[in-house]
């Protein structure tokens, strides 16, 4: 009877022909099958809730392309399905590639501000290439539906797309609505899930429990769109986590440090919903108290390195004895973490810049510039608020790469690169030479003869860790030939003899101008050398054990880094055994250069006070003084593996998520600038 049907008529649902409603089955069950492979493929716990809720999510989305696919001529549907069909495997398997080369999911934010720019202007291009070509089965079994779609449906023996009545569309796109709200309601009234839903967006957690197009729905909305989160921050409830002893394990009684700041006043004239729960929160929190290191470099120079892929396996005696010499004559920091970010590099800048953790799903660094924010408490502005009349960055490789012409200059620095000064001077390979950013940069502020400060994010650490495709391998590689490792570690010691060897210019540089024994130079890496991944192994770990020399534990160890804090004054090492992290470094060197700050607006505390140790990671895992929170299974343990069941967790769990929303808070709102009243209007 259908067969007979003008393009214009629209036909009831129990008209249809079988393979007709067949096509309301296509959508759920392609979209299931592409979540259950891209969550084998990029969640470490494919057996956990997500795979309830990942199918509910996916029907509920299949059942909302299958209504779109039944409002036109059944020949303009079947071409729509089709399309869909190649727009969906597109979207899995660019996430895929992408996830497999950073560890990441690929924000819709990095598209928009010109992420592939980047990936094509600086050899990352080569490196997703070769990527595609590492996981090409599964790039090929995400693009089987849209291959198969274009030879069944709409075919004789394929699934047919008809147009239906108005009432049956309505129907369609009901079942949609009703399947996604019952997805969300099971969440909700799950803890573990309900948790994850209501905390600071985080794209990893989403995608694990609620699959990829969930998250990206996500995406759009709170980042993209700019809607407002369900969750708030708990200004009723603050962790009672334990304070620590500081290094020296004497009393402190100096004070604790805190600003001048009216909360009372702020609170009471305040309208906006957020930035009130954002003044409740800090002016309940704890200050970090000031201590025997306190000023210990005050009026000192700084020298702040951001290091590329840096981590403790590139420091040997032999082959980096500069940094070797650095590390085990200053501060030495036995726990020290880098815990991964969304927008890695850039968000890794942006917790050692600032203290803070990055907000998911943008690119935070740059969006603080982009606002003109108060970027009060970074190092730049700091040292131009206690006189020094310029301060400098550099990188050396494309100035605007993430956008570091935008923010750099935000944060107070006299901001250079290649394509704005530093062109000509450092050789455009890929990676670049750190010694020649240092021997292109150090003259421009040591031989001012007047106290300095100047910022560097390096490059030569870059992956990819062979010696094809990274050229400060290739330069380095005779140095390492004997050692008794595989090309790829081999590779990676090799590309970070360059940063050794800058630093042993520049210390050069400091006792020639007779500056040295006044300067701190700290080394916080960006990120944890994901490059040593070998992604095609069932141990993807192994070059990391390879260095380490013992089995890496994947969830916390993998993170476990090196913190480099020296002044060649220090005339004995200082050991440190508390739980730290990359957020904490900012308000360390605050505490030792003697800057005023308010800890209670940062995220970070000073490692050498007494403030409890937390160590976080962005899926809401954690470390403290009493132990390890794994959020993947949600298990508390003691250092040694044991659980731990009498502990008030969910104390815990509010704080992280507290800080995770505060950090969010202060850069959407400008927070800085409206505390300290340099914010004339309002961001939103």
């Amino acid at each position: 009877m259908l067969k007979n049907n003008t393009k214009k008529d629209a036909a009831p649902f129990k008209m249809l022909s079988k393979r007709q409603k067949l096509s309301f089955l296509f959508f759920p069950v392609l979209i299931i099958y592409m979540e259950l492979i891209f969550k084998l493929l990029t969640t470490p716990d494919f057996f956990n809730l997500g795979l309830v809720f990942v199918p509910l999510y996916s029907v509920a989305a299949g059942l909302l392309f299958g209504a779109v696919c039944s409002c036109f001529s059944e020949k303009v549907n079947n071409i729509l399905a089709r399309c869909f069909s190649f727009a969906l495997s597109l979207i899995y398997s660019t996430q895929v590639v992408y996830h497999w080369c950073f560890s990441k999911y690929l924000i819709l934010y990095s598209v928009t501000v010109g992420g592939a720019d980047q990936i094509i202007e600086d050899g990352i291009l080569d490196k997703t290439l070769l990527t595609v070509k590492a996981c090409i089965i599964p790039v090929v079994l995400l693009f089987l539906p849209a291959v198969l779609s274009q030879f069944f449906v709409g075919k004789k023996r394929g699934v047919s797309f008809a147009k239906i009545t108005v009432k049956a569309r309505i129907g369609g796109f009901l079942s949609s609505v009703v399947t996604y709200l019952l997805a969300t309601l099971l969440v909700i009234l799950v803890p573990v899930t309900s948790e994850i839903y209501f905390g600071a967006f985080e794209p990893n957690l989403s995608a694990a429990y609620f699959g990829l197009l969930h998250t990206e729905l996500e995406d759009i909305k709170y980042n993209l769109l700019g809607g407002e989160h369900p969750s708030s921050i708990d200004v009723n409830t603050s962790s009672d986590i334990t304070a620590v002893n500081p290094p020296d394990n004497t009393e402190q009684s100096k004070g604790s440090w805190q600003m001048e700041i009216d909360f009372d006043s702020l609170i009471a004239k305040e309208t906006d919903k957020e930035v009130l729960e954002l003044h409740k929160y800090f002016s309940a929190r704890t200050p970090s108290e000031k201590n025997s290191y306190t000023g210990m470099f005050e009026g000192y120079n700084l020298i702040y390195i951001t290091a590329e892929g840096f981590s403790q396996y590139a420091i040997d005696e032999k082959l980096t004895p500069t940094l070797y010499k650095m590390y085990n004559s200053g501060f030495k920091f036995n726990n020290f973490y880098t815990p991964i970010w969304g927008v890695s590099t850039s968000d890794g800048e942006y917790v050692n810049c600032t203290g803070l953790i990055p907000k998911s799903g943008v690119w935070s660094l740059y969006r603080s510039g982009e606002q003109k924010n108060n970027m009060c408490f970074t190092m730049g502005r700091q040292f131009l608020n206690s006189g020094v009349e310029k301060v400098y960055a550099y990188h050396p490789h494309t100035y605007k790469y993430y956008r570091r012409d935008i923010s750099h200059p935000n944060m107070g620095y006299d901001y250079k690169g290649i394509g704005n000064g530093l062109e000509g001077k450092i050789k455009e390979t890929w990676p670049e030479s750190d010694y020649e950013m240092i021997a292109a940069t150090a003259d421009e502020y040591i031989s001012n003869n007047k106290r300095f400060h100047a910022y560097y994010m390096s490059v030569s650490g870059h992956l990819d860790y062979d010696f094809k495709h990274n050229s400060m391998s290739n330069k380095n590689k005779k140095l390492v030939e004997n050692l008794p490792y595989s090309n790829t570690a081999k590779a990676y010691i090799a590309c970070n003899i360059e940063l050794d060897r800058a630093m042993e210019l520049l210390l050069s540089k400091l006792e020639a101008a007779g500056v040295a024994d006044k300067t701190l130079i700290v080394i916080s890496p960006d990120h944890y050398p994901y490059g040593l991944e070998d992604k095609n192994s069932s141990d993807k770990y192994h070059y990391f054990s390879e260095l380490a020399g013992h089995t890496v534990e994947p969830k916390f160890e993998i993170y476990k880094s090196v913190l480099l804090m020296y002044s060649p004054s220090m005339k004995k090492s200082v050991e440190v055994d508390k739980y730290c992290s990359s957020m904490d470094v900012l308000p360390t060197i605050s505490n030792l250069l003697n800057f005023e700050y308010d800890s209670r607006l940062l995220m970070g505390r000073d490692i050498l006070s007494s403030s409890p140790a937390m160590v976080v990671f962005s899926d809401r895992s954690f470390i403290t003084n009493e132990g390890m929170y794994n959020a993947t299974d949600h298990v508390f343990t003691d250092f040694n593996g044991k659980k731990i069941e009498n502990i008030n967790l969910s104390e815990y769990k509010t704080e992280v998520n507290n800080m995770f929303l505060a950090s969010a808070g202060i850069l959407d709102n400008d927070y800085y600038g409206i505390v300290f009243g340099t914010r004339k209007t309002r961001l939103k």
